[in-house]
């Protein structure tokens, strides 16, 4: 296995200096042409498979089963953008191959990073292949280059990508290889941060625009994002449309998105994130601490984050006024169509309930969860069905005589902006 060693050396004395290791891996992208070559020098799919599996998963560093991992890459993710995009791979081979000429800029780029926060622990860099789903990620304390995005450019083809693509096509022509020294310093940020699942819109755009800001005060530039540039120059009205939704535990329109959203800018949140951990950063008196501060936040910890967020008085009110507001304005259910909520005595007959609600909601999602007795008294439900218009839904039942029953109607239902419905309590017994 071929690794890049790199020694960064920080000074903390004039005698003694303290050294990080970071190894840069890219096996992976050797492997991967290997498998390449063979799997478009036949239309068998079942050799395609074999040459795959063989030659490049089978032989996967550490970094490639990351990626598969965080981003659900299967086999068939792969063969399936192999064979549908030829040029693409063409104009971008040479520039993948050529990966490991980046490891003594990005080596700087993390030294200088180092020296901005010298509690920084090391981290291996995995140069992998993924199948379109993310330029660069981290798990588990390591980071994770899909380099067929991160290594591409405004040279390479993007002119057999259909629309669902156009996330790609855009960052293609953003020049991704020019920047490869700041993606890598935003992922290394993100394997020192503390982080948690599950978070809400707000806190995840925090969490991302911190290892933005850092990464521009590391490297003393401006973040090459669009969404950062976008949203310095349209403050205002960015923000004012972020608090409508920054509640949500769905971060579509502003985090991972396409330009399908009121503004036409992809990751719109970015901005939101790195605006707050700007304001915290230029009212600190003392800088390095304040970077620490950055760094270390516990997203783990939702008080400490809404606590933080209220101390840089970034939207002029408290979060939790701005939070009921938000829910204010949450879809609701508002009734049972075949009896009232809490009613006794339902004939165990019923064999449907339908539910309706204060607005249309998204057919496409739904969830279901168990009342405050659990699976005691959760019914049997044999299936869920949306109306046409979104403005209810059925669920059909088998019930028993004599029972109670509880189940919630949680915040998986969203409306068409991915506002959540407020959860619902659906609670009765039945009788003889």
């Amino acid at each position: 296995m071929k690794y890049f060693l790199v020694l960064l050396c920080l000074c903390v004395t004039t005698v003694k200096a303290q050294t990080t290791k970071t190894r840069f891996v890219t096996d992976d992208i050797e492997h991967f042409w290997q498998a390449y070559d063979k799997i478009t020098s036949t239309r068998d799919s079942l050799k395609q498979l074999q040459y795959l599996q063989t030659l490049f998963l089978d032989k996967g560093t550490p970094g490639l089963a990351a990626i598969r991992e965080a981003r659900r890459y299967t086999p068939q993710s792969y063969l399936e953008v192999i064979n549908r995009y030829p040029a693409f791979w063409a104009s971008v081979r040479p520039n993948m191959l050529a990966a490991a000429k980046h490891a003594t800029e990005i080596e700087k780029g993390v030294d200088k990073l180092k020296t901005l926060y010298p509690g920084l622990k090391p981290a291996t860099v995995y140069f992998t292949v993924g199948a379109f789903r993310t330029p660069g990620t981290i798990l588990d304390g390591n980071v994770l280059i899909g380099s067929e995005m991160a290594l591409g450019d405004a040279q390479t083809v993007s002119t057999e990508f259909p629309p669902a693509l156009g996330y790609f096509k855009n960052y293609l022509a953003t020049n991704p290889s020019k920047e490869i020294v700041f993606l890598n310093v935003h992922e290394y940020v993100h394997t020192q941060q503390k982080t948690g699942e599950n978070h809400d819109l707000l806190t995840q755009c925090l969490y991302e625009g911190v290892a933005e800001f850092v990464a521009t005060l590391t490297l003393q530039k401006p973040s090459p994002s669009p969404a950062i540039a976008y949203g310095q120059a349209h403050a205002d009205a960015v923000k004012a449309a972020f608090i409508s939704d920054m509640f949500s535990p769905w971060y579509v329109n502003w985090l991972y998105n396409n330009t399908e959203n009121p503004f036409q800018t992809r990751d719109l949140g970015y901005y939101i994130g790195y605006a707050i951990a700007e304001k915290y950063y230029q009212a600190a008196a003392d800088k390095k601490p304040a970077v620490k501060t950055l760094i270390e936040l516990d997203f783990e910890d939702p008080y400490l984050i809404e606590e933080f967020i209220d101390k840089t008085g970034f939207f002029g009110q408290s979060l939790e006024d701005l939070r009921a507001g938000f829910d204010l304005k949450r879809p609701r259910v508002t009734g049972l169509r075949e009896f009232e909520n809490d009613s006794e005595g339902i004939p165990s007959a019923t064999s449907s309930i339908t539910i309706n609600f204060s607005e249309p909601l998204d057919r496409d999602y739904r969830s279901t969860g168990y009342g405050p007795s659990g699976t005691l008294r959760f019914p049997e439900i044999t299936g869920i069905e949306m109306s046409k218009d979104g403005k209810s839904v059925t669920y059909y039942l088998r019930l028993e005589p004599n029972r109670k029953y509880q189940f919630v109607l949680e915040q998986g239902y969203r409306n068409a902006r991915a506002i959540p419905l407020m959860p619902y309590l659906v609670q009765f017994s039945t009788g003889d």
